[in-house]
């Protein structure tokens, strides 16, 4: 009984510790009061200043299109990798990998600075695009290792199958491997559009005067003082991914439910 007890409080605590920051900001996401010390009644004003803000939309319109464009930019390098890989011997495709797995476990910093270096010694000029070949970059590790699990349990008889029935490569592909491997692509994607979302070391260092994405716009007005807009802004980000996540989850579980009732007829 102590024993169950005891769990119970433990996981209690881990949830508070979790997600205390996160309801605290969104309580004062509706404080009328500028201040965090005192509570001033409920209101919406700071979610309507925060669209009227331009600086802030224009932010969240910067990252909203440097991650989905450099996302799906992954994907597509990611999943034409991951098929060169598969088709390199044993040893090839280790020392590839192995090659693959260097950028994710390299400090940010790092990454950071060196891609800085690489664009000033092509002579490349800072803003959206170096912002967006730099998250290109860091994403395709993210999508190879969310695709390659999947191509390794791919059946190469059915693809040769498919060809030897007329089907070209092109065709083979988007009809035999693709559906099978189509789980690892959009997991690689979500995986790569919130990573690009969340960074902020690498965009910093790659990023022109005069462009931001809403990390670097969010550092920079917390330095002047957290303006309640702030609140709003990430109340927003929270709810936009906890909805999000719902319906991840809601279409594995609905597919499940109706297999077993299919299943059960």
């Amino acid at each position: 009984m102590i024993k169950a007890t005891a769990k119970k409080v433990y996981i209690a605590l881990i949830f508070i510790f979790l997600y205390a920051p996160i309801g605290t900001l969104m309580v004062l996401s509706f404080n009328a009061s500028r201040t965090r010390a005192k509570w001033g009644g409920p209101t919406l004003k700071w979610y309507a200043a925060l669209f009227e803000n331009r600086e802030i939309m224009q932010a969240l319109w910067n990252t909203l299109l440097i991650a989905l464009v450099s996302s799906l930019t992954a994907v597509v390098i990611g999943t034409v990798a991951c098929i060169a890989i598969q088709g390199m011997s044993r040893r090839g495709r280790a020392v590839f990998m192995g090659i693959t797995n260097i950028p994710m476990l390299n400090a940010d910093i790092v990454t950071g600075i060196s891609l800085m270096l690489l664009f000033i010694s092509l002579g490349l000029k800072f803003g959206l695009g170096t912002i967006l070949l730099a998250h290109i970059t860091f994403n395709i590790p993210y999508v190879i290792l969310s695709i390659m699990p999947r191509m390794k349990q791919l059946n190469p008889n059915t693809y040769e199958a498919a060809l030897d029935l007329g089907a070209s490569p092109i065709r083979a592909f988007f009809q035999v491997v693709f559906p099978d491997i189509l789980p690892g692509i959009l997991s690689g994607f979500l995986m790569a559009f919130t990573m690009s979302l969340d960074d902020f070391i690498i965009t910093h260092f790659t990023k022109g005067a005069g462009v931001d994405t809403l990390s670097t716009k969010i550092y920079t007005e917390v330095k002047k003082g957290i303006k309640p807009e702030m609140y709003a802004l990430s109340t927003l980000i929270f709810a936009a991914v906890l909805l999000l996540l719902l319906l991840v989850n809601k279409a594995p579980r609905e597919k499940s439910e109706k297999t077993n009732k299919t299943g059960g007829i």
